[in-house]
């Protein structure tokens, strides 16, 4: 199934009265692509300062994604890395667990590990989601290894795919999960080539976390009604 910004189900959402935990290097609220964060959380091991800000810009990149797709929608900063793209599992989960508590029906992960020994912390972590009413959108694999969470049940898992245009995503039903493909690409910068921007699944991920938060206002808040209606 392929679905564009510009279907009709799509086409005048906002993102607005959903929210969406962006999991990631904190975010610069102020920027002018993301205009303002709800408020958050700094779980990153070593952040002495436990403050939102980005020192990476990873996470500003992804916030500013996802409002390009949703720029009503409410974004909630969990801070898992500070100075570093590194974190464990055990901070993985309870970053999870905390978004969900706190109100997240999307929670983007634009992110993943391949070490199989982590899958039950973060399944368990994933199935504390959905019984909040909350999903997992995250990779689903990098240079075809899968990636966790985002290749378990119950988790929007995202494929980075170049041919798939940025105003519109594919997706497909496996087992109890959702996949889509979608684009890596995020805003276009002016004046710069597309290949010389940044790109990879993670805009891929913040891009899928957009369009979703336009199908759950369009469900009414509901975002398990949401992924049905894209089945």
């Amino acid at each position: 199934m392929r679905l564009r910004l510009d279907d009709p189900s799509l086409r005048e959402r906002t993102g607005l009265g959903v929210t969406v935990a962006v999991l990631d290097s904190g975010v610069h609220a102020d920027h002018p692509h993301v205009g303002g964060v709800q408020g958050g959380i700094s779980l990153a091991l070593d952040d002495d300062s436990h403050d939102l800000l980005d020192r990476i810009g990873h996470g500003t990149a992804v916030a500013a994604a996802i409002r390009e797709k949703s720029p009503a929608t409410s974004l909630l900063v969990v801070k898992i890395f500070h100075r570093q793209l590194a974190t464990n599992a055990d901070v993985l989960a309870r970053a999870i667990r905390w978004a969900a508590d706190n109100g997240a029906k999307i929670i983007n992960l634009s992110l993943g590990t391949a070490n199989a020994a982590h899958i039950e912390r973060l399944a368990e972590a994933v199935v504390h989601a959905a019984n909040c009413g909350a999903v997992v959108v995250s990779a689903r694999e990098a240079n075809g290894v899968p990636c966790y969470p985002g290749a378990l049940p119950n988790v929007v898992g995202v494929v980075a795919d170049d041919s798939i245009d940025r105003n519109e995503i594919e997706t497909r039903v496996e087992g109890s999960g959702l996949i889509v493909r979608a684009s890596p690409f995020p805003r276009p910068i002016p004046n710069v080539p597309r290949e010389r921007n940044l790109s990879g699944v993670s805009f891929a991920v913040a891009n899928t976390s957009g369009f979703l938060a336009r199908a759950t206002e369009h469900a009414n808040g509901d975002v398990v009604a949401a992924l049905r209606a894209l089945d």
